[in-house]
């Protein structure tokens, strides 16, 4: 398979489950040590993290030799942020808070390259080895994978026609944003929003289009899976850090 070919939107298109994990540690130290996990993608978080675009850059560079594939989620649909995450290498991006399909047609337009968007055009980036892919230009917009995030009442209400919409690949279920628009705030677990959840997964599927959600709850997860998700995160770096380093301290304090 070449460089060029988007492994992970390839596996949306078959229709595969592939497993994930958040990464908001902000060290290319770190997503090379989860990416040779076993992984099929990892999503480097710009929206709730550190990361900026030279931590995205150097975290791509760093995933290379593992088996999972990255998906930037950018913190906002700003055309020029995805034009210079795009330039790095990306080729999965996720578009936080997408709430109608006029916003998610005008996300789409700003990953393609003219005429089919406005993605600014970049003689060598990183994306196309400096230059060493002279197809990449001819072929960039087809490998090109959109995800939208939807987390609000509004976005539910517009879910059909979001998911509709030509060129998005994905709808992502953003949990804690939605559960708190439902009247849940921090109660993902809550019945309500894992049965508004699993709807919305149906109707994306009905939609014709990929279904994904973070969990860290394994019982949740395979919940969700069961519900027809195809892209499901199912923990992050921090919490694996966090709760291990609790866990294992725990077991010496006082000892």
């Amino acid at each position: 398979m070449d460089i060029l070919t988007n492994r992970f939107k390839a596996g949306l298109v078959e229709g595969r489950q592939q497993i994930g994990l958040w990464t908001s540690l902000g060290s290319p130290i770190s997503t090379e040590v989860v990416a040779g996990a076993g992984f099929d993608w990892l999503l480097i978080d710009m929206e709730h993290s550190p990361n900026d675009l030279r931590d995205i850059y150097g975290q791509i560079q760093a995933m290379g030799e593992g088996t999972a594939r990255p998906v930037v989620r950018v913190p906002s649909d700003d055309p020029v942020l995805i034009k210079r995450v795009l330039d790095t290498g990306a080729q999965s991006l996720m578009i936080p808070n997408v709430e109608d399909a006029d916003q998610a047609r005008r996300v789409v337009a700003a990953t393609r390259y003219a005429p089919a968007g406005i993605r600014g055009f970049s003689q060598a980036p990183r994306a196309a080895r400096f230059g060493r892919i002279p197809d990449y230009h001819v072929r960039a917009n087809a490998e090109i994978c959109v995800l939208v995030q939807v987390e609000s009442r509004r976005a539910l209400d517009n879910l059909e026609t979001v998911a509709e919409v030509e060129g998005v690949d994905g709808v992502f279920i953003g949990p804690g944003d939605l559960s708190a628009s439902l009247g849940f705030l921090g109660q993902q677990n809550h019945p309500e929003v894992v049965r508004t959840i699993e709807e919305a997964v149906a109707r994306i599927g009905r939609a014709g289009k990929a279904a994904g959600i973070l969990t860290p709850s394994e019982e949740l997860a395979r919940r969700y899976i069961a519900a027809g998700t195809r892209f499901t995160a199912v923990g992050s770096d921090l919490g694996l850090l966090a709760r291990s380093a609790e866990a294992l301290a725990a077991r010496f304090r006082g000892a």
